[in-house]
């Protein structure tokens, strides 16, 4: 008999531990987040994400499997990780920036799909418009007013009339930038001159090409030229061509002034998103979002080694301004 009891008190504490790991086991829900490739900007979405999913009471290791790969670059390997991604069968994939967001979303019509850091995700064919898509996918667009932009060339570089940008042309978000530069720029009396950097390695080279055709270089968060973007402060640097960038931390780097979102903001408002779908929302009911909050970084350093100096009005307006 003492046996028997405590066979049967055994089993009895099995089944009572079970009971209280299923409903454990049935909140833990599945992230997995995609970046065509790490740079800051891109670096600080997927953490702002991850702080959003941990404000609301999802962490790794408890009630959440996350995963993180980046593509390094390849958009093949994108569409690799995307078909792994999808095969995987999470509650959401979450793919930052234009190439790694456009391969999830042709690799899958029904496990939902968050981007971020899309310029216009109507352009890369992401989604219908920026309303509800009643698909799988929604997301967040990190797309700036372009007449800002042009308005900050002007105030550091008053008599600039050759605006050069380095840009991969076959990221969909560089190309719909460039097109919208050649329209309002004239309008500013100025005009763009392009330099194609299909990868990385290219930026230096293309950079190069615009010595003595350009007053000043501009550049938007093409994937390529921020993730080699010393190689285009050298550059700068060299020839005493001004940096004006459009992510902040190329500014840390080395350019001299960026109007840009706060790309760890994005990645939180991103995450939010993740969050009601994780929470049962659907994303085709859920629509895209943009981010209106801009920040002006300078950079007093790199001014003065690409010969011009920053009036003090801009630096007194900088939320942020480099040593």
């Amino acid at each position: 008999m003492l046996i028997g009891k405590k066979h049967f008190l055994t089993v009895g504490a099995m089944a009572l531990a079970m009971a209280i790991a299923a409903p454990v086991a049935a909140q833990q829900k599945s992230v997995a987040v995609t970046a065509i490739v790490e740079h800051p900007a891109l670096d600080a979405v997927r953490d702002g994400v991850q702080d959003a999913l941990k404000q609301a009471g999802y962490e790794p290791g408890k009630n959440l499997k996350w995963q993180y790969q980046s593509a390094q670059g390849n958009n093949g390997t994108a569409a690799q990780i995307a078909r792994k991604f999808v095969g995987d069968r999470p509650d959401a994939i979450v793919a930052i920036a234009t190439p790694s967001a456009q391969a999830v979303v042709a690799a899958t019509k029904d496990v939902p799909v968050v981007y971020s850091a899309v310029t216009d995700p109507v352009a890369a064919q992401l989604v219908p418009s920026m309303d509800a898509s009643g698909t799988n996918v929604t997301g967040v667009s990190d797309l700036l007013a372009l007449d800002k932009q042009v308005e900050l060339i002007k105030k550091i570089v008053p008599n600039a009339k050759r605006v050069g940008m380095v840009y991969n042309p076959g990221e969909a978000n560089s190309v719909v930038v460039v097109k919208k530069l050649q329209e309002i720029l004239p309008k500013a009396g100025m005009s763009l001159v392009e330099a194609a950097a299909p990868r990385s390695v290219d930026v230096a080279s293309a950079a190069r090409s615009l010595i003595g055709k350009v007053d000043v270089i501009y550049t938007n968060t093409d994937n390529n030229v921020v993730s080699a973007y010393e190689s285009l402060v050298k550059v700068g640097n060299d020839a005493k061509i001004p940096l004006i960038a459009s992510d902040t931390d190329s500014v840390k780097r080395g350019g001299i002034a960026a109007l840009g979102i706060n790309y760890r903001d994005l990645g939180v408002q991103t995450g939010k998103i993740v969050v009601r779908i994780l929470k049962g929302e659907k994303p085709g009911a859920i629509p895209s979002e943009t981010s209106s909050k801009l920040e002006l970084y300078v950079n007093p350093g790199a001014a003065a080694k690409q010969g011009v100096t920053l009036p003090d009005a801009v630096i007194k307006s900088a939320a942020v301004v480099v040593k």
